[in-house]
């Protein structure tokens, strides 16, 4: 009797095992990827798997964070979605809302650009008065009112922002400028911000734009400041093809960064690091998902 109820024991236990089995497989693999954790310095950190959406690592990924300037990969985003990248825009008042020391592209009230040169004039140099045009020309195109000022227009665009947030499942983020530049209820995570540049890197556009190391035209021109696809950079990472960098006093440095090899497209993460940290975290987090055992997925 004792060896027939061992025996029934076994068989359900081993039916478990089996019903279960993927979600153990789950299991393992995050306990494995949590203790990791020392991977990177960084507060905060995600790696994932652009083609799947799967986080292949994560440090704090849900700890709400300050963005900085890597707010600007949602903006872009938005303005690719409802603008025209041959739309004329024209500067106004709002690149005169600038706070001291904060990056810019030296926009002038009364210039005009292309949507398609004034997104590279924000995610290139990381121009806040380029983001401030950008969101102001969304803003009355997309409620068809053109005489809203450049206060209502940026209000607007932070709606927009947070509702696309919201859409691609950035459910624990909040956005209230076009920049990233400091307020206590402009907050994301590391995976939120993954999901985001997840998002945007769907747009061919976008790709190109942060990929670029400078671009020149006859009136413009731009360096991208994320070293990672700089080949002249002592960082310069081989395959590196985006993001987007950040830095405010309150957020550290931080940095969206992009990679592909072999077919695999990867985007990393890191939050509230340091000048020289933020690289290391980055190529760190970029090499680990391009070892041997993920190379087969």
């Amino acid at each position: 009797m004792k060896k027939f109820i061992l025996l029934c024991f076994i068989l359900f236990l081993t039916g478990i095992l089996y019903k279960y089995s993927d979600g153990i497989k789950d299991r393992i693999k995050e306990i494995s990827v949590s203790s990791s954790e020392q991977l990177i310095n960084g507060e905060a950190g995600v790696l994932m798997d652009e083609n799947s959406g799967e986080i292949l690592y994560a440090k704090n990924a849900n700890e709400r964070l300050y963005p900085a300037s890597t707010t600007k990969i949602l903006t872009a985003l938005i303005a690719l979605n409802k603008g025209n990248m041959n739309d004329t825009v024209h500067i106004g008042d709002e690149v005169t809302l600038r706070e001291p020391d904060e990056s810019s592209a030296g926009l002038k009230p009364g210039q005009s650009l292309s949507l398609k040169v004034l997104l590279r004039a924000m995610l290139l140099p990381s121009g806040n008065d380029a983001a401030r045009s950008v969101a102001v020309y969304v803003a009355k195109k997309e409620s068809n009112n053109p005489h809203m000022s450049s206060k209502e227009a940026l209000d607007y665009f932070a709606q927009l922002m947070n509702q696309e947030a919201n859409r691609i499942g950035a459910k624990h983020s909040h956005f209230v400028n076009p920049h990233g530049l400091h307020n206590p209820n402009h907050y994301s995570t590391a995976k939120d911000l993954a999901l985001i540049a997840r998002e945007a890197r769907k747009n061919s556009e976008f790709r190109e734009i942060v990929s670029e190391e400078m671009y020149k035209d006859a009136n413009h021109t731009y360096y991208n400041r994320n070293e990672l696809v700089n080949r002249g950079s002592q960082n310069y990472y081989q395959g590196a093809n985006g993001i987007k960098t950040g830095f405010t006093d309150q957020a550290g440095y931080c940095l969206v960064s992009s990679a592909s090899r072999n077919g695999k497209n990867l985007i990393a993460v890191v939050l509230h690091s340091t000048n020289s940290d933020v690289w290391s975290d980055s190529t760190a987090m970029l090499e680990y998902g391009f070892e041997e055992k993920y190379a087969s997925k």
